[in-house]
């Protein structure tokens, strides 16, 4: 028995294209964003990779994106669960900053332990601070961090994984995650068995579906997964790399 899960991150947001900190902030997609969702939902049709249920954060580009490249498969209707443990990391103070501003102001290798750090979390954001979610109506009863490093993310999805997600998968159903690029990274690094020097260097593409078959224990059969367009996936994966370059 194998089962069939597919990764797919949101495509570019309002503040991918302005190069900024996004985090926990809840900010739409742009065009560009939603035709990249709409492929994503053509690749999935074409490739017969068609989802029984969808998993979503809490944040709309993220329930966008399964939403639009769900209707273009057609798979609209299926059920969706959503949950603040597949929310992006959150980013503390930086959230809203622009990431070569970042860079510039603290140089190369801050800046880098900053965004690409497994253990390394950055400031934490003022509670007061206009980008903070302490006050969100969403969150009301759970806890909200000040600021998460890649670790706090693992340990925030790996539970949900084995409660939520690996039973829709024990079901028999195939499973698709919206999500963003840390809680997807997050996955794949539970999933691989990746070191914290190896998930450093994985970076996920917007809206480009990485399909997983895992075998009866829930392990990769090929570890990476396939994309469904994987030159288009290592164009973007590079782009991503690329972030707050100067």
């Amino acid at each position: 028995m194998t089962y069939k899960l597919v990764l797919l991150r949101h495509g570019q947001s309002a503040w991918n294209k302005t190069n900024q900190f996004t985090g926990w902030v809840d900010v739409p997609l742009t065009e560009q964003g939603v035709e990249e969702a709409k492929n994503a939902g053509r690749l999935l049709k074409e490739k017969g990779v068609l989802p029984d249920i969808v998993f979503t954060s809490l944040l709309r580009r993220a329930i966008n994106t399964a939403n639009v490249s769900l209707d273009e498969a057609d798979r609209l209707w299926i059920p969706v669960k959503r949950d603040w443990r597949l929310n992006e990391r959150h980013y503390g103070a930086l959230q809203g900053k622009n990431k070569t501003e970042i860079r510039d102001e603290y140089g190369d290798e801050k800046f880098m332990q900053w965004r690409r750090s497994y253990a390394v979390r950055p400031p934490e954001i003022d509670p007061d601070d206009q980008y903070a979610q302490n006050k969100d109506a969403r969150y009301a009863g759970d806890p909200v961090p000040e600021a998460e490093c890649l670790a706090d993310v693992v340990t925030r999805v790996e539970p949900y994984w084995e409660s939520d997600i690996v039973p829709e998968l024990k079901s028999g159903k195939t499973v698709m995650i919206a999500a963003h690029g840390n809680s997807l990274r997050a996955i794949v690094k539970m999933l691989d068995g990746l070191t914290e020097e190896e998930i450093a260097k994985i970076n996920i593409p917007t809206a480009m579906p990485l399909v997983y078959e895992l075998d009866e224990n829930f392990k990769p059969i090929k570890k990476g997964g396939e994309y469904l367009d994987p030159e288009a996936a290592a164009a973007g994966a590079a782009a991503v790399a690329a972030q707050g370059q100067k």
